[in-house]
């Protein structure tokens, strides 16, 4: 890839419902179970949060770099001894998740998506 273009998106943003995510989810590597899961196990009150998780979800892991980050930041706070790196590094995650729910924000049509608290 060539420095300064952006990369594609291996999918694209599906509609922020429970069978767009499915079907998106299933494209994404090894993600399906914990989805199906999770989503069997999501109480009516709850279905907004876990529908809003799994689209930044998706939106991050359609990005292969930005993924590859996401799971790299993930292994350092889950393996670091450095209080100061974890801190970096969960810091980094979490923009990596603003910038997600903002894109989504940007592109969600009524009802606005429900951040996870």
């Amino acid at each position: 890839m060539t420095a300064g273009v952006p990369e594609r998106p291996l999918i694209p943003q599906p509609p922020a419902t429970v069978a767009a995510l499915r079907r998106a989810v299933a494209r994404l590597p090894a993600a399906l179970p914990a989805f199906t899961r999770e989503a069997d196990a999501a109480a009516d009150g709850v279905r907004q949060v876990f529908i809003a998780s799994w689209a930044a979800h998706v939106h991050v892991q359609r990005h292969p770099h930005l993924a590859a980050r996401f799971r790299e930041l993930e292994d350092l706070v889950a393996a670091s001894d450095d209080e100061a790196q974890v801190r970096g590094a969960a810091a980094e995650l979490g923009r990596i998740l603003d910038d997600a729910y903002a894109a989504m924000e940007r592109g969600a049509s009524p009802p606005a998506l429900v951040r996870p608290v």
